[in-house]
């Protein structure tokens, strides 16, 4: 399995691709800039996730859907803020083009799979309704749910703070300390450095 990295967006939003066995699967492009595109040149984008509909990370769904002809999934519950990428963008100051309708919903305990690797959706509300994290072998994917010495805000519509909090205690402090989180912004981190360290989870 190979994991690739790319930030983007003026939000410096983390877009992930995992490739394995000649496949590829394309996590939260906020765009869809030459070198992203040139990553999935050499394999089958068998599909692209949201994690969360916010436009930071899903406004360059179309771009990399027309590049490759993958289809797209979110859960659903987050139709609505796909539904309204440009109207986001336009509150931010930031140009944002308007998304594909989903092929598929997912929802917790679905599978993801490409290649050989599998995983496990959660659904983790808190930050937005909707809001899933993917988890494979040892690490997660968990867009704005959790980050690096702090948690995903809770200001925007749909958010909620005690939401957020319990997602996290029940769906990812549950998960053992070495698994590493690669999260939607800032640099990656463990569930155990978060668990003694983060400041909204100590004692958790």
């Amino acid at each position: 399995m190979e994991l690739l990295s790319f930030e983007l967006t003026p939000f410096m939003t983390n877009c992930y691709v995992i490739k394995d066995g000649g496949e590829a699967l394309v996590i939260d492009p906020g765009d869809a800039p030459p070198a992203l595109l040139r990553s999935l040149a050499d394999c089958k984008v068998v599909l692209v996730v949201n994690t969360h509909c916010h436009c930071d990370h899903s406004g360059g769904n179309a771009g990399v859907m027309k590049a490759t002809g993958a289809p797209l999934a979110i859960h659903e519950a987050e139709l609505p803020l796909l539904e309204s990428i440009e109207q986001q963008g336009i509150l931010f100051g930031v140009p944002f083009k308007a998304s594909p309708a989903p092929d598929r919903y997912l929802k917790e305990g679905d599978v993801v799979r490409v290649g050989s690797v599998e995983l496990k959706v959660l659904h983790a509300p808190g930050h937005s309704p909707g809001h899933i994290v993917l988890v494979g072998d040892g690490f997660a994917i968990v867009g704005d749910v959790l980050f690096a010495g702090s948690i995903g805000r809770t200001d925007l519509p749909g958010g909620s703070y005690g939401q957020l909090l319990e997602s996290i205690r029940s769906k990812l402090l549950t998960l053992p300390d070495n698994t590493v989180v690669y999260s939607g912004h800032g640099p990656d981190t463990t569930i155990g450095r978060e668990r003694v360290s983060n400041p909204f989870l100590v004692g958790s």
